[in-house]
């Protein structure tokens, strides 16, 4: 075994184009260390529907120049596979460490291909680059970026033609493609040849950002807004000054691109203690809401002052504002979430006489949804121009909310007084989430196990009318690992994260609503509710 381990070591070493990679290889193999070998050689990162992501170093089991490579040589094969043996791809990166680089040597390996290759011009937000796959009638797009993963990681997201992120069967095939990759040596990689592309696809972007407002709506609303260390402050800015609403105070520390995030435990705006500056930042300069973008600026966080404090906004709150708005403004066509999201958007839908549909989690599955108009995930994910980006894009989002704030405002109303009258209307519907981060992998798949062995009969003294196995499918959805809870007036989802080391669970209760003057003891209800259903469940579960 140890043999065997240095040996496979040793002859990714020759391969390795790295030479930081080559450096910590090299020292690992010298060292003799055998758990830290095992531990990036114990396989190969897996390809999947949200194509890479990992750690930074050394090994297959890690994310680098050499597995980037060969996931852009198996990616070219796909394409030559289905004929598109000239097609244009477009390659977009965030400004994470090896970003650039990862971007760079992808667009090596499609011109090597025979394929064309165009390159965004700096690190910009991922919506840019997939509004840029369909300008530009691109056959396929890739995004290096790990969103908002702890800073250690990076990750390669891959698009097809239409814009949207890759599905089954796809995936499969082209992980089979990068499994029949040889060997590095085996894959061109010309110095030159590709396109870098200039700053019009952007100019394009922003152009396009302007259509998701109302003509002559108000513009007033006042906002702090932070970058997370990301790439979306100069993007928001632009978008922000073309629509005429007042400059965003920016939270200086998070402002600029930094992919060390000094500020944050994890980059990411709904993680606990990620919002702190913000918040002292509004506490000084007093705007109508905070604005926040996770690093490559596809999702978009929202807070609000309530009873003098500030608070983040759930997604599924901004999910139904965003919908309430666009039905007032008169939009037509599919309203989607997935099936981890509220179901106050199907209620919103149903009384505006929408179509209404659920997927699977991920942008993925509701970018594919047809006729689709507005689509959102609660993982703060908003889709509000779906012909022009057909992904989240926290962007759009953002000026979208920051409308209905305006609109709001000349109201003398705000955010959570149309919150307060979608509850009353629709009832309402609050949701939580229990997730639990794991070092040890098995311990997610111990508590599904459990669950199937044992699934609960009731939560928080709430019957279970119905309980799914996700992994059979229905007949609406297609197979996928998690556990669907319906009970009396409650909803819980339990399923592993496609792209963290998570078990995620999503719970919603609904509480009616008679009137204005209810609303206390409603959100009351649901409260002491949501905390029992999350004791309850980590009792069911061992976690």
């Amino acid at each position: 075994m140890h043999d065997d381990l240095i040996a496979r070591a040793t002859a990714w070493l020759a391969e390795d184009p790295d030479t930081e990679t080559r450096d910590e290889l090299a020292k690992l193999i010298e060292a003799g260390d055998v758990t830290e070998l095992a531990a990036r050689f114990s396989g190969t990162l897996q390809f999947g529907t949200a194509g890479l992501r990992g750690e930074l170093g050394a090994g297959p089991m890690r994310m680098n120049r050499s597995v980037v490579i060969r996931a852009a040589a198996g990616l070219a094969a796909y394409l030559k596979g289905k004929g598109q043996t000239d097609g244009l791809v477009v390659i977009g990166y965030d400004a994470r460490h090896k970003s650039a680089d990862f971007a760079r040597d992808t667009a090596a390996v499609m011109t090597g291909a025979g394929l064309r290759a165009a390159v965004l011009p700096h690190p910009l937000p991922t919506p840019v680059l997939a509004y840029a796959i369909r300008h530009l009638g691109a056959v396929a797009g890739v995004e290096v970026t790990a969103s908002h993963n702890p800073p250690r990681d990076n990750g390669y997201k891959v698009y097809l033609g239409d814009g949207s992120q890759i599905v089954p069967p796809a995936d499969a095939e082209i992980a089979a493609e990068i499994d029949a990759v040889p060997s590095l040596d085996d894959v061109p990689r010309p110095d030159a040849g590709w396109e870098t592309l200039d700053g019009a696809v952007l100019d394009a972007y922003l152009a396009r950002t302007d259509a998701v407002l109302s003509d002559g709506s108000p513009r007033t609303a006042r906002t702090v807004y932070t970058a997370m260390h990301g790439v979306g402050k100069d993007v928001l800015l632009a978008a922000f000054a073309r629509a005429g609403f007042p400059e965003p105070v920016l939270v200086a520390e998070q402002a600029e691109p930094d992919p060390d995030f000094p500020t944050v435990a994890f980059p990411n705006p709904e993680e606990p203690g990620a919002m702190d500056l913000a918040f002292a930042r509004a506490r000084e300069t007093d705007p109508d809401l905070i604005i926040a973008n996770d690093p490559d600026a596809d999702r978009c966080a929202v807070a609000v002052k309530e009873s003098g404090e500030w608070r983040m906004l759930r997604g599924d709150e901004v999910g139904a504002l965003l919908a309430a708005h666009l039905v007032r403004r008169g939009a037509q066509g599919t309203f989607a979430e997935s099936i981890v999201s509220s179901s106050l958007l199907g209620r919103i839908a149903e009384k505006a006489g929408l179509p209404y549909e659920e997927t699977l989690t991920g942008f993925k599955w509701i970018a594919r949804v047809e006729g689709l108009r507005y689509g959102y995930e609660e993982a703060l994910g908003y889709c509000v121009d779906p012909d022009g980006v057909r992904d989240k894009d926290g962007i759009t989002a953002a000026l979208l909310i920051t409308e209905l704030a305006s609109e709001l405002k000349e109201q003398g109303r705000t955010l959570l007084d149309l919150l307060d009258d979608l509850a009353v209307e629709h009832g309402l519907h609050a949701t939580d989430q229990l997730s639990v981060r794991v070092e040890d992998l098995s311990v997610i798949a111990d508590a599904m196990g459990r669950l199937r062995e044992r699934p609960p009969t009731e939560l928080a003294g709430l019957a279970i009318t119905k309980a799914e196995d996700l992994t059979r499918g229905t007949d609406r959805l297609p197979p996928t690992d998690g556990l669907r809870y319906t009970l009396d007036g409650a909803r819980v989802i339990v399923r592993p994260s496609g792209t963290e080391p998570k078990l995620k669970c999503y719970l919603e209760v609904v509480v009616p609503v008679a009137a204005h003057a209810d609303l206390p003891a409603a959100h009351a209800k649901a409260t002491d509710l949501l905390a029992t259903i999350k004791r309850d469940l980590s009792a069911a579960a061992g976690i």
